[in-house]
This record gives structure tokens, sequence and C-alpha cells, in this order.
């Protein structure tokens, strides 16, 4: 059964562009990607959903500190410790994440390269859910994986130190953005340790928010003004304490 398919009759129909970003996205999540399989890319969806409804991490929401708190998380047993605390954490406290938290993930196995694609996979859902969420229209189901090995392909150009994660080299992220000359923002750097998940990100923007050679420039290109999208997106970020 086709993903995404929205009523046209319905009283706020959806663009025809913003379904097929979301049809994309759910292939995507379902292929093997650079470091998981995709029986574990499915996974991570799975578990930004329930991170949600996760008794631990509603009790550390609402604690002074989230480290004040003990106890594992409501899972499905399918991935590693580490990678569900990631998962959870980013889904349900974004705001108090800390360096010293995200190196315990390293100490407990989980590697950079896979903790960049499945922040890309929970970002990419999150953004796809919290759309259904304010249409009031039920969450869509998650594909089926599909078989296959991960390509783990290290980009070149990746630099240590700038942010917690290993990043490529701002001119060649904006070199292979299109954007030859340029020096690539953070907010575009900070997945392209797997850039597959920047292209990810790129394709889900563009629907929701911008293309990305649209962003600098000030033309009329939805039936709200630029103003109005910034101002949108503006609150949007607030409410959802957005951080990159």
């Amino acid at each position: 059964m086709e993903a995404f398919r929205y009523d046209p009759d319905a009283t706020d129909p959806i663009r025809s562009d913003m379904r097929e970003a979301y049809q994309r996205a759910w292939t995507r999540i379902a292929n093997p990607g650079t470091w998981l399989t995709g029986f574990e890319r499915v996974a991570v969806a799975d578990e930004t959903r329930r991170a949600k409804h996760c008794a631990i991490c509603l009790e550390r929401k609402k604690a002074l500190s989230p480290h004040s708190l003990k106890g594992a998380h409501d899972h499905a047993g399918v991935l590693s410790e580490a990678m569900v605390d990631e998962i959870h954490r980013i889904t349900t406290d974004a705001s108090r994440l800390s360096e010293s938290w995200y190196q315990s993930l390293l100490d407990a196995g989980l590697t950079p390269e896979s903790y960049v694609e499945a922040l890309g996979v929970a970002v990419c859902v999150i953004s796809i859910d919290r759309f259904h969420h304010a249409m009031n229209l039920p969450l869509e189901p998650l594909p089926t994986p599909r078989p296959g090995a991960p390509t783990r392909i290290r980009p070149d150009g990746i630099v240590e130190g700038e942010a917690w994660v290993p990043m490529q080299r701002a001119d060649q992220v904006a070199s292979d953005s299109g954007l030859p000359g340029r020096k690539a923002p953070f907010v575009i750097r900070a997945l392209s340790l797997v850039p597959e998940e920047v292209r990810a990100w790129k394709d889900l923007s563009a629907a929701q928010y911008l293309a990305q050679d649209e962003m600098m420039s000030f033309k009329k290109v939805r039936e709200l003004s630029r103003s109005q999208i910034e101002l949108v997106a503006g609150r949007v970020s607030a409410l959802n304490e957005c951080f990159y």
C-alpha cells in the first residue's frame, strides 16, 4: 500500500510535494544506510515514537536534572542501550544534552557515525510526525525494513573538535551542496559525517520549509510571504527548543 495517502478533498489539502518528500523519507528509512541496516533504521524510527511514552523519560523531563534519575528506558529491545538512550533523550529532552553525555555513549560502544545516522533518522521521523499532529492526522505506519548491508563509506575532509561529533570541512560541505566558494553553516554541517543524512534533511526541509537555493532569495515561493514563513518557523523552533 502506498504511504501517505492524503485525502485530496480535505478541508486543508496537503501539497503533493510534501507527500512525495515524505514518501521518499520512508523509503530511505527502510533501506540500508551508511552505517545502519534497514532493520536498524526502522528500529530507530520506532524508538523515536516510543520515547514519547517512556516512563523514565517522562520522569527525567520533570526533574531538575536528568542525571538525578536512574533507570532503564521502555524500548523494543532491538537496539543497543546506548543508541536507545541517544534517541530517547534527543526526542524528549534535547535542551539538556551535554558533551559528557555524548562521550558516555561512545564509552558504551556507540560510534560517532552510528550516532549521526540515528540522529538523522530520528529528526526525519520527528519532523513528519509533528506535521501530522499539527494537521490532526494519524501517524503513518512505519515502513517495512529492506534487506542489504550498509555502505560503510566514511567521507573525506572530516575534522575533529569543531563540535561534539566529527564533521566535514565547511568548504567541502558547501561544494557538495552546490555552494562552491562559500562556507556551509553548522546547521548543514551537523550531519555531514554521514552525507546521506544531510541529503535526507535537505530533501525534507525543501518541502516543509524552503529549498537551499531559496533561502537567500526573498521572493514569494509559497502562499505565505517570506517574512510570514520566517515568523512561523521561528515560533515553531522556539516551541520545539530547536538545537543544532
